[in-house]
This record gives structure tokens, sequence and C-alpha cells, in this order.
């Protein structure tokens, strides 16, 4: 069989069938995305590739983050105001905004408090009728970032004034209103949606504020959405935003040459040179504000002690890994956090590759003959280009140690639903790229105690190290804040809940036609602004 022959054939199938879709005269963006989303309700979810096909396109927030920085400008609120005691923060809003127009929804009204009332009060408070909408939902940044102990109530002052009062100051309390959970929805198109008795399809068929308004989605194939042509900030340059969903790094890139797409993400570390060579492409790198890394279950036996935890990270060969894996895109992590962030720890010793220290530290923690899971990723991502192939050659060196390894892997929303139980089996490989620029956003979702069974994927509630980060929300004094984080850093790598594996170089490759793109440091796709020469 001829693949090339095959696989043009097949592109040009679904080329075909996006165009009938979108209209042959239509100017279309394409974008071959890593992976399908778990669901289109960006509040329940964690994961950067559901907050692609959600948050962005369809939605806007009350504050954003200024396009290729972590600097925060009005949004759906155009300015706010903070007690000097930190407790209250007041919201003046936008007038004139419309709500998308559907096949499914018409609003009646343009955007205002209720709606920002409905979208966190669904949130906050558990006797909320929309807090357990739809199957096995949770709250998971909401409550992993301990939103429901900060406010305290959110009132709605008039119209266009909200005020969210807090029980404590919250240092990063801005940011985190620019971030993908708080992604303002309809209030009317919830009542609508309660009214018929279909409140899950408010994960299904969302209804945003954004630059991009919902078409419709084909399941790990294909998703479609149009211009918004009352977009506060103005039409797009484009009129149809097509998501091609193709989990392959080499489909993806042999997409993007034969012209199938405009953007991909995540390129095979073993194709930038390619790329970058081809005259017909332009490629995009930002050193990524991210970590990879490979949770331990802190809950299980043995794995609930530092000690053994500590010897499995000695036993690992982090410059194979980046050889193997990243070849030449990523440098070795130390700490949860990466070097480009503040507060960054460069004191902190890492834990060197020893396989003999690891052997004596297993022998003296009484461990012997034992066999464990690392979980394997089955999507590229920015902190992990090829997670089967690290844990390949973590499964050899664990070998080395006596560790015997057995590799798994499920469908990615899966295995991000299924790596959050607290009695899971096995280690998993997971990471993460800032939200919000704030160290809290990494050290408090992640290892926090109140992301336990969610975020904090190791499982792992240590009171020393909760306490400050915890002490670090409730100053403002970066410089103070700055010594706490560094102390929780000192207190990460004693307890090794994790092993740190890497940060990495991001690659963002496109058409040499595609103009208006900047790269996200947060790590999003976004395509507000984003044109194609035709």
């Amino acid at each position: 069989m001829n693949f090339q022959k095959t696989l043009k054939a097949s592109l040009l199938g679904v080329s075909l069938a996006v165009i009938a879709a979108t209209g042959a005269s239509a100017k279309n963006l394409v974008y071959c995305s890593e992976g399908s989303p778990e669901g289109f309700d960006a509040a329940l979810y964690t994961a950067g590739t559901t907050f692609d096909a959600s948050s962005k396109p369809v939605y806007n927030r009350l504050v954003e983050f200024k396009p290729g920085t972590t600097e925060v400008q009005p949004g759906l609120a155009e300015s706010w105001e903070v007690s000097e005691d930190g407790l209250e923060y007041t919201f003046k809003l936008r007038k004139g905004v419309k709500f998308h127009t559907t096949s499914f929804f018409t609003p009646t009204r343009e955007f205002n408090a209720d709606d920002v009332v409905f979208t966190f009060e669904r949130q906050l408070k558990k006797d909320n009728p929309w807090h357990e909408y739809t199957a096995g939902s949770s709250w998971e940044y909401f409550d992993g970032m301990s939103m429901p102990d900060l406010i305290k109530e959110i009132v709605k002052v008039d119209d266009y004034t909200v005020k969210f009062v807090l029980n404590r100051p919250e240092a990063p309390m801005i940011a985190n209103l620019a971030m993908d959970f708080a992604s303002i929805v309809s209030a009317e198109y919830a009542d609508q949606l309660e009214a018929a008795g279909t409140k899950e399809l408010l994960n299904q068929q969302p209804v945003g504020t954004g630059p991009f308004s919902f078409v419709g989605y084909q399941k790990d194939a294909v998703i479609r959405y149009a211009a918004n042509p009352d977009y506060w900030r103005g039409k797009q340059p484009v009129d149809n935003l097509i998501f091609a969903i193709t989990p392959d790094a080499a489909v993806r890139l042999q997409k993007l040459k034969a012209g199938e797409c405009h953007i991909m993400p995540y390129p095979a570390p073993a194709d930038i040179a390619d790329i970058r060579d081809d005259g017909n492409l332009t490629l995009l790198e930002q050193q990524g504000l991210n970590v990879g890394y490979l949770a331990y279950n802190t809950k299980q036996a043995p794995f609930d002690k530092p000690e053994v935890r500590k010897a499995l990270n000695h036993a690992i060969n982090k410059q194979a890994i980046l050889d193997a894996v990243f070849q030449g895109s990523g440098q070795a992590a130390k700490n949860p956090i990466p070097p480009t962030m503040w507060s960054y720890n460069d004191a902190v010793e890492d834990d060197d590759y020893n396989p003999e220290l690891a052997k004596e530290m297993l022998e003296a923690a009484g461990v012997s003959d034992l066999s464990m899971k690392i979980w394997a990723m089955p999507v590229q991502r920015p902190y992990n280009p090829n997670a089967r192939r690290m844990a390949e050659v973590m499964q050899a060196d664990f070998a080395n140690v006596g560790v015997n390894v057995e590799i798994v892997s499920y469908e990615w929303g899966e295995y991000l639903s299924r790596s959050k139980a607290e009695d899971r089996d096995g280690a998993v490989l997971l990471g993460w790229t800032g939200d919000n620029g704030d160290p809290d956003n990494f050290l408090a979702v992640l290892l926090g105690c109140d992301g336990v069974g969610g975020s904090n994927r190791a499982q792992w509630c240590n009171e020393e190290f909760d306490a400050l980060i915890m002490k670090a929300k409730s100053v403002t004094s970066k410089e103070e804040r700055t010594k706490l984080y560094e102390e929780a850093q000192v207190v990460f790598k004693e307890q090794a809940p994790w092993a740190t594996i890497a940060h990495s170089v991001v690659f963002m490759p496109m058409s040499s036609k595609v103009t208006g793109y900047v790269m996200d440091p947060l790590g999003g796709h976004n395509f507000e602004g984003v044109d194609v020469a035709e």
C-alpha cells in the first residue's frame, strides 16, 4: 500500500467534508489539534486540550491575559477596584456585550451581572442546582485553588456591578480570574436548558461571548466554530475555525505540509530541523512555562514513604530521557516550577542519577521485588512530547535497581479522570503549563491538600508544605511570598511526591500564510485575530 497516496486521499476527503460543511467561499482557519476535548464547560476541567476547544474560542472572562504575556487586562469587566484590606473586589462590567446566537439558542438580553453570579455560584455553592449538573462533574480548579474557603459571597450590586467578598486576602486573585475556569457562561441559556431537562448540554453545546461560536463536534474527528458577527472586540478575519483532531504528530505535520491545516501544536522534536528548512512553513518557539513529572501515589504503600520515592528518583536517568524524548528541546527539572518563574529556588539540589544509591535506599526501606505501574499519556504535551518513550526509559532504569514496571495508558479524557483517583494503582506521567504566571498556580493547584483527589495527582498532603503555600497566598509582598515559596520547594524536594523530569521549549509550526498568531506563555492556543492569506 502506498502510505503517502492513501494519506493524501484521506486528507482530501476530510478537507472536502470541512469545506462542504462551512461553505466553499468562506475563509477557513484549520487547526490540527492533538486530542479531543473532555467537554466544553471549561470550569469542569484542567487540561489545555479542553481549554483550547472551549474557553479560548467560545468564552471570555472578567479579566484576561494580554496576548503573549501574563499581564492582566480588562475583559468583560471594564475596570475593577480592590478594598484596602484586600477582602473586596468590585468589577464594573462592560455594556453591550452579546451572547452567541446559535442553532440551539437565541439570547433575549445582553451580558450582565446575573451571568457572572451564575458562573461562580454554581461552583461555590453545593446547594446550587447546577453544582452537580453532569455525571462525574467536579469543579477541579475552583476547589483545587481553595476558592470555596476563600470566597465568602458574590454580590450583584446592580446589573453592571459585581462584588467578590473574600474571607482572607488572596494575592493572585485577579490573575486567577483570568484563568480558563473563570469563563463566563450565560445564565439565560442555563435557565433554558434546565426548563427543558437537558442541563448536560451546557457541557456539549457551549454558548459564550467569545470570538467564535460553537457549531458542532464530531467526536475524535472535528470541531467547527463560526466567527461571532457581534463580537465586542470586532468580527474575526476568518469566517470559520475548524479543529481537525489529529493525535499523531507525524500525521499533523503531513497535513500541515499538504495544506490541509494551517497550524499544528506539539511537533515531534525529531522534526524540528525539517520544519525550519521548509520555506512554506513558519516556526515559532519560546521557553515553556512548564514542568513534566512522574507523580507517585503517596497514599499507596510503599510509595507512602519519602525514602522509597527518593530512591526511585535516584534511579531515573534524566539525561537519557532528555536525549531520547526531548532531543535538545528540554532541560532537566529539579523543582516543581520552571526556572523562568519568580521564586524559583536554584539552591535546591536535584536527586542525581545514582542506581547504586537507589538500591541501597530501597533495601534500607525494606523494599524488595517491587512491581509498579507507570501511566503513559496517549497524547503529546508541551512538557512531554512522547510519554510512551519516556515510560520505556524509566522502565529500563527501574529494572536496573530491581523494580519491575508495567506501562499502562488510556484514552486522554479517561486518563485524566482515572489518574485523579486516590486509590490509583501506579505512578502517573503528567505535567503542567502555568495558567497565570503565579507560583501558586503550580504549588497550590498541583501539590496542595485541597487538590487531593483532583489536580494533585500525587495525592500528597503535607502540613508543612501546605502551611507555607497558604501563607504565601495571603501576603501581598512579593519578596515575602518568594521566601515562602522557596521554603516550600525545599520541603517538596525532601518529600519527593514527584520525580521532576523536564522543562521544555515549545514550538509552534504553521503555514507561512498565517498572520496574527501570538504564542501564549501560558501554553494555550488562541485564534483571536489570526488571519490566513488567500
